[in-house]
């Protein structure tokens, strides 16, 4: 075995496979950074090269992208508080407010480290895994599946915030969320609502955008300055590095959280970096400041989605099953160069195998190498006047929301959930806890039934089952002791809390809480208009957060000023009393004005169009450098959209001429 592992060490390093598995790398660099691509999309604009190339090379190439991409997806989390894919979700809640805080470089070189570490961990475990690991994985049935999900979702427990009633209000409604479209059990269709749009249900990359990118963008244009309000990027490079190292054990429990995550198939990078997060909050006890800046929010998730790629490769090679849409790709990728993954990657591929262990161990290596050399340069962007970039974060997040089914109904449900992600941050509703509940609602719900089905209520006595469940309550048990809030302070000044003294002040708060009530109330009718197996899963979930709205709703009216249920960022926000601050709804409306052009005439006309106005209106630009800025982001957008054979959005009136490339 020693043997074919050096061997297959010494074929990778030939300079026609490290030229490749660069090419690899350097796609995946790019497609990291533009938020919402992901890796689907670059593994996809690869596939068509592999015909005709030689194992080794199209493996390395393949396996650089894949590598790369949940390092370099830390530049927009980091930098503009938008999750680059699923996997760098819970970067944002500690990486933004380092950055807001000019600690940009200092985020990322730590981020860069802790990615490039968590990926070589993932790759040795591989290594030692590769032959032992196939009974281990064939023990988890769907029981243990289930009882993976429910450990999920106790991560709620840490994000809830200071309010537990909103957090798993907050859970619920990303639960039903989840729910939208056909049952699991039944494959009838639920809360559709006559839509053709909702019957595959809301993509991934909708529901992250919009929670967490849209009031972001809002939140940042009223603000009217850089994203940063220092300038201590120069010694944040080596700060960075010393944090990986001081805590280094940290990164390694996530990585091996990743590892194991990452093998199990059916979980994945959605919730890999949301239960690192948990775990670093429920195990850190020195000054912990999670949500407001703690650079351990940020190692503990880069170093476990990286370690999840290693750990996917597992189930994928050897039995042909993807963990995730990117392994998905990669296992086509395997079969056109005529590679069958199954027991025969650890008897007469084993050198197949090792190459692709190497090339995932050197290829998290050169790119993180890449990105700590571009992070201070990089990190610079924060120093700009956020009006000037917030047009290039507009068109992007809205091409990349496109994507996700090609439908125009793709940038309408953007801006919709962008309303209820700004309100959300508004009255301190957690975010986080509702992107939980929305990507692990299809597991749980499936795994359930698929245990019920199979073993009855008898599951619940398998011992992998009653071990994961004490798990699950011991999660839960140190989440509510050291709960995260993602929101801003519950009340500011004295005469800030005095404000929510008046009844009249808390009527917004209770008017967005009657309003979650209501889709509790839509969702419980109809859930009741399906099948037991279709109806129970909604149904309870609706129930519980009803349950949650009944204990809210009275605190938010009767209870005192400065209750830890009350938030109205508008009233007691730090922006409060600030000279220059703009509307609370400027920023989704400039989107929505986009969103609407597009409609009407197509999204690259919208482009031309919007870019000027935007510029120069809220921008104040000169007209030379918003013809040379407008230029640049047409090109780009042309560009990319060229290389990855991706669609613009057609208007209404494109319907009427016949126009050519790009403009239909």
């Amino acid at each position: 075995m020693i043997e074919t592992l050096l061997s297959a060490l010494g074929s990778l390093l030939a300079v026609e496979h490290l030229f490749f598995m660069l090419i690899g790398v350097s796609v995946g660099l790019i497609i990291g950074v533009i938020p919402g691509l992901g890796g689907i999309a670059g593994l996809s604009l690869l596939i068509p090269f592999l015909y005709g190339m030689d194992e080794i090379s199209a493996l390395a190439m393949l396996i650089g992208l894949v590598a790369v991409i949940p390092t370099s997806d830390t530049f927009s989390s980091v930098l503009m508080g938008i999750p680059g894919s699923s996997a760098s979700q819970a970067t944002v809640l500690d990486g933004f407010p380092l950055a807001r805080n000019g600690q940009a470089a200092r985020a990322l070189s730590a981020a860069f480290i802790s990615s490039m570490f968590g990926g070589v961990f993932g790759a040795i475990v591989l290594t030692g895994f590769v032959v032992i690991a196939r009974p281990l994985i064939l023990s988890f049935g769907s029981a243990e599946l289930f009882m993976l999900a429910l450990f999920g979702l106790s991560m709620v427990a840490v994000l809830a915030g200071k309010s537990l009633a909103k957090g798993l209000a907050a859970c619920c409604v990303g639960l039903i969320i989840g729910s939208i479209g056909g049952a699991p059990a039944t494959g009838e269709f639920r809360m559709i609502f006559g839509s053709d749009y909702l019957y595959d249900g809301i993509p991934l990359v909708i529901v992250g955008l919009g929670f967490f990118a849209i009031p972001e963008i809002a939140d940042l244009l009223r603000r009217n300055a850089a994203i940063a309000q220092g300038n201590a990027l120069g010694a944040g490079w080596f700060q960075g590095l010393r944090d990986w190292w001081a805590n280094v054990w940290l990164s390694i429990r996530c990585s091996g959280f990743g590892c194991i995550i990452g093998a199990i198939p059916g979980l994945g990078g959605s919730v890999v970096d949301w239960i690192a997060y948990g775990h670093a909050v429920q195990t850190v006890k020195k000054d912990p400041q999670f949500g407001k800046g703690d650079i351990r929010g940020v190692i503990a998730p880069e170093s476990a989605n990286n370690a999840m790629q290693g750990g996917a490769l597992l189930p994928t090679m050897l039995f042909g099953i993807p963990g995730s849409g990117a392994m998905a790709v990669f296992l086509g990728g395997m079969v056109l160069l005529g590679i069958e993954p199954g027991p025969s990657m650890v008897g007469t591929d084993l050198n197949i195998t090792y190459s692709i262990i190497w090339s995932l161990a050197l290829a998290n290596i050169f790119g993180a190498g890449i990105c700590l050399l571009l992070a201070l340069p990089i990190s610079k962007l924060t120093q700009i006047p956020f009006q000037k970039l917030a047009p290039f974060m507009i068109v992007l997040i809205c091409f990349a929301a496109f994507q996700a089914t090609r439908s125009l109904a793709d940038l309408v449900a953007l801006v919709g959930l962008g309303v209820l992600g700004v309100l959300m941050k508004r009255f301190g509703w957690p975010r986080p806890a509702l992107l939980i509940g929305y990507v692990l609602a299809p597991q749980a719900e499936t795994y359930f039934y698929q245990a019920l089905q199979f073993n009855g209520w008898a599951f619940l006595g398998r011992p992998g089952v009653i071990a994961l469940g004490l798990m699950t309550l011991a999660s839960v048990w140190f989440g509510l002791r050291n709960r995260v809030d993602e929101s801003a302070p519950t009340a500011g000044s004295d005469q800030q809390i005095h404000k929510l003294t008046d009844k009249a002040s808390r009527l917004p708060q209770l008017a967005f809480g009657a309003g979650i009530t209501a889709i509790f109330l839509l969702a419980a009718e109809d859930s009741l208009n399906h099948g037991f197996l279709a109806q129970v899963f909604p149904l309870s979930v609706a129930l519980i957060g009803l349950v949650m709205s009944a204990i809210l709703l009275p605190q938010l009216w009767f209870s005192k000023a400065g209750h830890h249920a009350h938030c109205d960022n508008e009233l007691t926000g730090d922006h409060v009393g600030q000279d220059g601050m703009g509307n609370l709804w400027g920023g989704l409306a400039w989107i929505t004005g986009l969103v609407a052009m597009t409609a009407l005439v197509g999204f690259y006309l919208a482009l031309l169009v919007f870019f000027p106005i935007f510029l120069r209106v809220r921008a104040q630009t000169g007209w030379l450098a918003t013809v040379i800025m407008t230029a640049a982001a047409a090109g780009f957008v042309l560009l990319l959209a060229w290389a990855l054979s991706l669609n613009f959005p057609s208007g209404v009136l494109q319907d009427f001429a016949d126009l050519p490339w790009p403009f239909r």
